[in-house]
């Protein structure tokens, strides 16, 4: 604050928003609430139940950061409490429920298997940039204590009925499945050729993950001497060897065109006539791909899932087995699944694009078992709401549109402020939103200027003379909106009529009703 001697003027405090965070309107939080519940409803008849952790946790709990030297590593908020312990804000919901499950295992406050479904905000301390934010919300499922390939299954299940109840049409959307073990075994067997080290497998997950970007041929060359893009900017190959890379590429399901005479990759001819058929897939993956031990378990329980799924009527337009899908959290220990919208919209430029992943999950057998020092099985489901969101808006299926305000119960004479107030609470009585308009009661027109910018379906208007009538005015401002594009005076007449009526006061609760009705409004 300045020195009043000084002469100088008080500093105002500057409005912003912090980086990679948002402010959301009415609009957006509606359109949220309407996806929550869509959600919640077929989570809840999958025989889930709710349960709630606090947004902060202890930071050696989370288990993927953890603390480095004198503070924990960046990736999560973070701070240190006055007992010197360190405080993180989650940064996903699984980790917090590991905590949770591992403290009640063995009471009689939960019961194995247990199947519990949350939902609410995440925190990421990433450099924020397009579509990537430091807070964003997250709606998971998991089944603790269930060691078979049913419980993966089931999750594969719950992901595709989710995106339809959402609205997402089958063949607009697929389930993706892979075994973090299937991976494991493909680095066995790489490592007989030759030892494959952290960094090396490192960056052949991160050329496979790659394949949707960088094509067939750039993922090949990630995978050996490296990869030049046209931006002429080089990123380092795995240094493979050619038998090696050949493993990795049919482990994608490419085999080499021999009749170009150089190592170009295609997607194999008789794969390509199977592509969609899990059992057959396994069936030409097993008899082409080299897999250590660990991979031929993964293999089978990718059977196990597939077959699961199709007992069950999911085929493979919505639960496909597709070995390029590479999570990128470490503590996955078997299966992983991914959702992938696969249409596609147009940009602001006109290109065409895709949202790609909006959820995915997978096995972790270990997280729980970190606190417990004994075997806890557990695999989950994560839905990446904030994405998702805007996946449907783009699709037409969420009503990006203002929702209609409350009435507004004007005030005409600022001394009968409590008239205007019984008016309101006989409204709110019958579960209708309204209001009392509280600004400067001088002007009725700025006062009907608030309720069109509220998107006020109404207002009720009571002067001097309805009073002595015992009468109210109610204004369609709905109708009252339409009245300009009327070219008919006769039709103009009678619907300006209909848009500004009187009723008795003891009927103005079933007069805004039918109103609201008119209109298809909610609280009618």
């Amino acid at each position: 604050m300045a020195d009043p001697k000084s002469g100088n003027k008080p500093q105002k405090l500057k409005a912003r928003l912090p980086r990679g965070l948002a402010d959301r309107g009415p609009a957006e939080i509606a359109a949220t609430r309407h996806m929550v519940e869509t959600i919640r409803t077929v989570f809840e008849r999958y025989g889930f139940e709710p349960v709630e952790t606090p947004a902060i946790e202890y930071t050696d709990a989370l288990g993927k950061f953890l603390p480095d030297q004198d503070r924990p590593n960046e990736g999560v908020f973070s701070f240190q409490d006055d007992d010197e312990q360190w405080l993180s804000l989650r940064y996903d919901l699984t980790a917090p429920l590991a905590r949770y499950v591992a403290e009640r295992i063995g009471t009689e406050h939960l019961v194995l298997p247990y199947r519990s479904y949350r939902f609410g905000w995440v925190f990421r301390n990433e450099k924020p940039g397009p579509g990537r934010f430091r807070q964003f919300m997250q709606f998971d499922a998991d089944t603790v204590g269930a060691p078979t390939m049913a419980a993966d299954a089931e999750m594969c299940m719950l992901a595709a009925d989710t995106m339809e109840a959402l609205g997402i049409p089958r063949g607009s959307y697929v389930v993706k499945v892979n075994n973090r073990k299937v991976l494991d075994g493909l680095r066995e067997s790489l490592s007989v050729v030759a030892p494959i080290s952290e960094a090396e497998w490192l960056t052949v997950m991160r050329a496979i993950d790659k394949l949707d970007r960088v094509g067939i041929q750039g993922v090949l060359q990630l995978l050996t001497d490296g990869r030049k893009d046209e931006s002429g900017d080089f990123t380092k190959g795995a240094g493979l060897s050619e038998a090696q890379a050949d493993n990795v590429m049919r482990f994608l399901g490419f085999s080499q065109d021999v009749t170009s005479g150089k190592a170009v990759y295609k997607i194999d001819r008789v794969l390509g006539e199977i592509a969609i058929d899990n059992k057959a897939r396994l069936g030409w993956f097993e008899e082409n791909v080299q897999l250590g031990p660990t991979g031929k378990i993964g293999v089978q329980e990718l059977r196990d899932i597939a077959a699961l799924a199709k007992s069950a009527g999911f085929d493979e337009s919505r639960i496909l087995v597709d070995r390029s899908v590479v999570r990128g959290l470490e503590y996955y220990t078997g299966p992983v699944y991914e959702v992938e919208l696969t249409f596609e919209i147009k940009d602001e430029k006109g290109r065409p694009v895709r949202f790609g992943s909006v959820g995915g999950g997978g096995r972790y057998d270990g997280l729980v078992s970190r606190f417990r020092g004994e075997p806890v099985p557990a695999t989950g489901f994560s839905i990446g709401v904030s994405r998702l969101q805007a996946a449907l808006t783009a699709l037409g299926k969420l009503d990006s549109k203002q929702a209609a305000g409350p009435v507004v119960v004007t005030v005409f004479d600022k001394d009968r402020v409590a008239d205007y107030q019984r008016f309101v609470s006989l409204l709110r009585a019958a579960n209708i939103r309204a209001e009392l308009y509280l600004g400067n009661p001088k002007n009725i027109g700025n006062q009907l200027k608030y309720a069109d910018k509220r998107a006020s379906p109404c207002v009720v208007i009571q002067g001097g003379d309805e009073k002595a009538q015992g009468v109210v005015m109610i204004k369609d401002l709905i109708l009252g909106a339409g009245l300009t594009a009327i070219k008919d005076r006769d039709e103009y007449l009678k619907k300006q009529a209909e848009a500004q009526f009187a009723v008795p006061e003891a009927d103005l609760v079933e007069a805004v009703r039918k109103l609201l009705a008119r209109h298809k409004i909610g609280g009618a």
